[in-house]
């Protein structure tokens, strides 16, 4: 039988606070306060049957910041950040604008709860925005009046694409859709993934089934597929890794990593 939760005030158009969202069970995960309770009954289910889950989340934004931060380092002023969730802390701009006050970001996604609240959160943010696109339309995407007035497509360009191409199914061609995205940008740019993994660990299967189930999308790749998603771009050290031990900030042991450690894949690609 099916919970039915009562509905949050002055909730956006077109959200039933009755099924959990992607963006917003991440939210939670990461300790957010923009999440219903749907989404929060979903992640503890999932962490009462898997203790330390929400280890996933915490690797994943960890790792998002490293690889925001490093492309920022090196030189990119702009970034496109799709799929990008709630903002909570330490979001791709807050990162970037560290190394660099002028650095810009544009925020994509396509639940209207993101829209609302980060419009909101960066009001006062001249170089950052928020907007809601289909991140199956390229074309689209990239012609948003928040990307073009922000986003100068003939100087390189930060691509995110964290924890965001494990919920395209294969029959979307994710690998295509990355390419196409990279074909509209130029020389210099870096993108950056991360997607859920399939190394063998059965934790992984078994975590992603019980999201498929809930959320309706997620998809554990092979390393051999999910390289493929950066195609013909040169990867930077250390290459397609388990996302914790992409450049971390302090050592870790590769030979005593924990499940939730190698649940995500992560690399940064150059386009030469």
């Amino acid at each position: 039988m099916k919970t039915t939760f009562p509905a949050p005030r002055e909730l956006p158009e077109g959200i039933d606070p009755n099924v959990p969202s992607i963006a917003r069970a991440y939210d939670y995960s990461l300790g957010g306060k923009d999440n219903f309770p749907v989404d929060r009954a979903l992640v503890d289910q999932m962490e009462a049957r898997y203790p330390g889950v929400k280890e996933v989340s915490i690797q994943n934004r960890r790792t998002l910041v490293r690889l925001a931060r490093h492309m920022a380092e090196q030189g990119i002023t702009q970034f496109i950040d799709l799929g990008s969730g709630l903002p909570t802390a330490q979001n791709t701009h807050q990162v970037v604008q560290q190394v660099n006050p002028d650095c810009r970001v544009v925020y994509i996604d396509n639940d209207p709860v993101v829209l609302a609240h980060g419009r909101a959160l960066l009001a006062e943010n001249e170089n950052t925005a928020v907007t809601t696109a289909d991140f199956l339309r390229p074309d689209e995407v990239l012609d948003t009046p928040e990307v073009k007035r922000l986003i100068d497509l003939d100087q390189p360009v930060g691509l995110m694409l964290i924890a965001i191409l494990h919920h395209i199914p294969d029959e979307a061609d994710p690998a295509g859709l990355v390419r196409r995205y990279v074909d509209a940008l130029p020389a210099g740019s870096m993108v950056a993934i991360t997607s859920w993994a399939y190394t063998g660990l059965q934790v992984q299967k078994e975590i992603t089934d019980m999201a498929r189930e809930a959320l309706g999308v997620g998809y554990a790749r092979s390393r051999e597929e999910i390289r493929a998603f950066f195609g013909d771009l040169e990867l930077v050290e250390p290459g397609l890794v388990f996302h914790a031990l992409w450049r971390p900030d302090t050592p870790v042991d590769p030979d005593n990593l924990n499940p939730y450690q190698q649940f995500m894949l992560a690399g940064l690609g150059v386009k030469r």
